[in-house]
């Protein structure tokens, strides 16, 4: 049963609506997504840590939740906010409905709102905390609590969702190559796009270091995604370049983008709003082809868009950028083995564009041609 529920941003705007999923209050950033399909895969995602996600796609839930399709061991989002929930759901493969699912995961959600004027707001305004409430009517009192709340920037969350002890997903067919994950926020379709492509992966902990991830006989380093500013990521970025400085091979995605920018010595900043959805065209600056991408990032790396930039690690150049506003989506290394994207080439639920960078990543591992 519903009961009524309150949303207030930190600059005081609040919209009123009907609980969707658990009762009570919560807080986190306050983000929206623009995908249309894969809500599972959006809530169980660890780069949502902390977030309170609205759905820009005006009716979710029609899949209902399966047992199949989550990206990690748990629902992560800190709070969920959609328009026209669906009253049932519609699909052989669904065990359970959505509101279900995050009624028993005891996340707070709200439903029967404009998501709409408050997708509009965010953009105008940037993300901003907010909270979720079906526990106080009162909008005062609510952006109080709002207020005394954490920012996402400065935060740092890697070791709130990394995996607590090591583990392994063995290849599909012959084994190939052996490569070590560092997760900080790793979704279960990553170690399997490399297990298709006869990659051994052992996924290891955010701290992990150089001696860990030689025990493990690695070819190659993956950098995983992850929620938090990169800005506090100093023990990643320090292990990072000891993995550069042995020559390793390295591919980073998302967060492992961002580390991999900060040890060749570059900046990171927060966007206003992020990037967030299916549906965000980059072009590969190497073939001049567009993809459409999935991405779920609030960073972004601070690098020269012209020309290779000098690091300590040889040269570097932009490899990707997002056609709608030139923020680096990537990173390729001319001087060592390394590359990296902001986005999601793994793209569960979808689009599949992007697949072709673990091929790239095995093209780094096979080395030069003879």
């Amino acid at each position: 049963m519903s009961a009524d529920a309150l949303l207030v941003l930190e600059d005081g705007r609040s919209f009123a609506g009907q609980s969707y999923g658990a009762l009570g209050e919560t807080f986190g950033e306050a983000v929206f997504s623009t995908g249309m399909t894969g809500y599972q895969e959006t809530l169980t995602d660890p780069s949502y840590h902390r977030q309170v996600v609205i759905q820009t796609a005006p009716h979710i839930g029609n899949t209902g939740v399966n047992d199949e399709d989550n990206e990690s061991r748990r629902i992560w989002v800190a709070g969920y906010v959609v328009r026209d929930p669906s009253r049932r759901s519609s699909s052989w493969r669904a065990t359970r409905s959505l509101d279900e699912e995050l009624e028993a995961n005891g996340i707070v959600g709200i439903s029967g709102i404009d998501t709409r004027a408050l997708t509009r707001h965010l953009r105008d305004r940037g993300a901003m905390r907010c909270g979720i409430s079906t526990l106080t009517t009162d909008p005062a009192r609510l952006l109080e609590q709002v207020l005394a709340s954490p920012q996402m920037l400065g935060a740092d969350l890697a070791g709130e969702v990394t995996t607590p002890q090591a583990y392994v997903v063995e290849p599909e067919g012959e084994h190939r190559f052996t490569v070590a994950a560092l997760d900080y926020g790793i979704k279960a379709m990553t170690p399997h796009r490399m297990a298709q492509r006869g990659i051994r992966t052992h996924v290891l902990p955010s701290t992990s270091s150089l001696a860990d991830i030689k025990a493990t006989g690695a070819d190659a380093v993956f950098l995983s995604n992850g929620p938090g500013d990169p800005g506090t990521a100093d023990a990643a970025v320090a292990t990072v370049r000891e993995v550069l400085g042995e020559r390793i091979p390295i591919f980073g995605i998302c967060f492992g983008n961002q580390l991999l920018g900060r040890a060749f010595g570059f900046g990171t900043y927060k966007l206003q709003y992020g990037h967030r959805g299916l549906n965000l065209p980059v072009m590969d600056r190497r073939t001049g082809k567009v993809e459409i991408t999935a991405m779920n990032h609030g960073f972004a790396v601070d690098a020269p868009l012209d020309g290779p930039t000098d690091t300590p690690y040889g040269r570097v150049e932009v490899s990707h950028v997002c056609l709608n506003d030139n923020v680096v989506e990537g990173l390729r290394a001319l001087d060592r083995p390394a590359f990296s994207v902001q986005y999601h080439p793994e793209a569960a639920a979808g689009p599949h564009d992007a697949g072709y960078l673990f091929d790239r990543f095995v093209e780094l591992l096979e080395g030069p041609a003879a």
